[in-house]
């Protein structure tokens, strides 16, 4: 009877222990990690912005689903987004001026004054509008940026006019900014976020367009510290993330990475400004310069590239996506 009892109680303990390593292996298994790739540093408050993220999506999902940020490119520099996301080298990450997505390439930069009010729900109508394209290169637009407010111009001559640029070297981000670049007399020059820093330093080029947010983080007011303030761009470089990896995650889990998204967004947008608003007023103190331009020279500055764009953009998107892009765009005009 003795033995009975032990092989009966070692049979329980064993079909316990094989029951725990099942429950412990589904727990696992349910626990997905997203790798989160973006260029800004710790020091840039949108790093706080992605911690936010990170920590909704923690919470709406009971710790389901959870986000690790790299921050400063250490995962993929500025042009690789699409291929990073695609190759599995990260999950979510931003996504430069691509040919994969065409319209995106052409219209996440967009010449216009935009009235600011509106940033979040306008961000995500134009999330939208490219959500198709961005579904067929395998991607899925997951979190909108704060790049109208902050894409602007330095130079190392306090008072250089922007529309006669008279051969300077100018550092742009993408197509659009070259062909500004290129009318208003300059040359463009491509250079990583992260090499600017010792292009100013040395002389590579005299004049650079970059976010105010960027360009402060990354501590570059003290090589090229003369900025003019133009507000001439619509600017959403969006954070995409894998399709396959979304799809992957239930639809309850989906859901609430999208809201934590959209929420993190809302949280950060007055943080945002402040910092920037703040990040430029301890430049000047610091003796930068920070030259506004008057309304009629943004309205020519943007009327001498616009109609150049209009071509673009109707070949990047189709005449019939290009008109609902551009509808959107004049609807929150200044």
């Amino acid at each position: 009877m003795f033995k009975k009892n032990a092989r009966t109680l070692l049979r329980l303990t064993s079909l316990a222990l094989a029951a725990s390593a099942v429950l412990a292996s589904a727990a696992h298994a349910q626990t997905t990690t997203l790798r989160l790739s973006t260029y800004v540093n710790e020091v840039d408050i949108r790093y706080q912005g992605f911690k936010k993220f990170a920590d909704l999506v923690n919470t709406k999902t009971a710790g389901r689903v959870k986000v690790e940020i790299f921050p400063s490119s250490t995962l993929h520099g500025w042009s690789e987004g699409v291929d990073a996301m695609l190759g599995g080298v990260s999950d979510i990450s931003w996504v430069s001026a691509d040919k994969r997505l065409p319209c995106y390439r052409v219209t996440s930069l967009y010449p216009i004054a935009i009235d600011m009010k509106k940033q979040i729900p306008l961000d995500a109508a134009y999330a939208n509008l490219i959500a198709g394209e961005a579904g067929k290169a395998g991607l899925v637009p997951l979190i909108n940026s704060n790049y109208s407010y902050d894409q602007e111009w330095w130079f190392k001559d306090a008072k250089t006019d922007l529309g006669k640029l008279d051969g300077k070297l100018v550092r742009s981000i993408g197509p659009l900014v070259s062909m500004m670049i290129e009318t208003w007399g300059g040359k463009p020059v491509f250079i990583a976020p992260k090499e600017v820093f010792q292009s100013a330093e040395r002389g590579v080029v005299d004049g650079i367009n970059m976010g105010v947010a960027t360009y402060s983080a990354w501590k570059l007011w003290g090589v090229m510290p003369h900025m003019v303030k133009s507000n001439l761009f619509y600017g959403n470089i969006q954070y995409m993330i894998n399709k396959k990896k979304f799809e992957s995650l239930s639809p309850a889990d989906q859901k609430a990475l999208q809201a934590a998204a959209a929420e993190s967004e809302v949280w950060l947008k007055p943080e945002y400004e402040r910092w920037v608003d703040e990040s430029m007023a301890d430049a000047v103190k610091q003796g930068g310069t920070v030259t506004p331009i008057s309304a009629d020279k943004r309205k020519a500055l943007i009327a001498s590239v616009a109609g150049k764009w209009t071509a673009e953009v109707d070949a990047g998107c189709g005449p019939e996506l290009a008109g609902k892009v551009r509808t959107l765009f004049n609807q929150n005009a200044l």
